[in-house]
């Protein structure tokens, strides 16, 4: 009797190893757009996307298995000012990479869990940055709107969602001698 059970095959082997790192960045990845003051820029912030994939020093391996397959990122240093934490992280700021090389990889790839959502969203965003979109204010507040509320609702973010839609004056308004 003839087996469905195609696992010894080499026919696929890519396939397979897609899929194993899409299941890895499942588990230890995460897709985040965070928020940089940028007094320089027009509405005082910069949104920053990023797909980060971890894993303990002894089993980097697999990072640099991810980095040769997305063939982008770095690979660093999770925590470099906690001591005890020895992890390292692949990370992939850049947005070219993450247009035409991460986003096409995961939607090859589909996340199995709820992270899926998050990876949703995080496409939305960075295509609509791809786009330009963020140089309107709508534009702007609900690309923002949208990357806050991935990842849990940004619990254990350092600027608040109201800071970055309250429109602060320019630079130069601030810069304007008094009298």
């Amino acid at each position: 009797m003839e087996s469905d059970n195609r696992v010894s095959e080499p026919d696929n082997q890519q396939g397979r190893l897609e899929s194993y790192l899409s299941g890895f960045a499942d588990g230890e990845g995460t897709f985040s757009v965070g928020a940089t003051r940028r007094p320089d820029l027009l509405f005082g912030f910069q949104l920053v996307p990023e797909f980060r994939v971890s894993q303990n020093e002894e089993r980097a391996s697999v990072l640099h298995v991810f980095q040769r397959e997305l063939g982008c990122g770095r690979i660093v240093e999770n925590h470099r000012t906690r001591a005890n934490d020895r992890s390292l992280v692949l990370v992939v700021r850049k947005r070219l990479d993450l247009l035409t090389k991460v986003i096409p990889f995961f939607r090859r790839n589909p996340l199995l869990s709820e992270k899926r959502r998050d990876f949703e969203q995080f496409a939305e965003v960075v295509e609509a940055l791809g786009r330009g979109d963020h140089m309107t204010r709508n534009g702007f507040e609900r690309l923002a709107t949208i990357s806050f509320g991935m990842n849990g609702g940004g619990r254990y973010r350092r600027i608040r969602l109201d800071e970055v839609l309250t429109p602060e004056p320019s630079e130069t308004v601030r810069r304007t001698p008094k009298g």
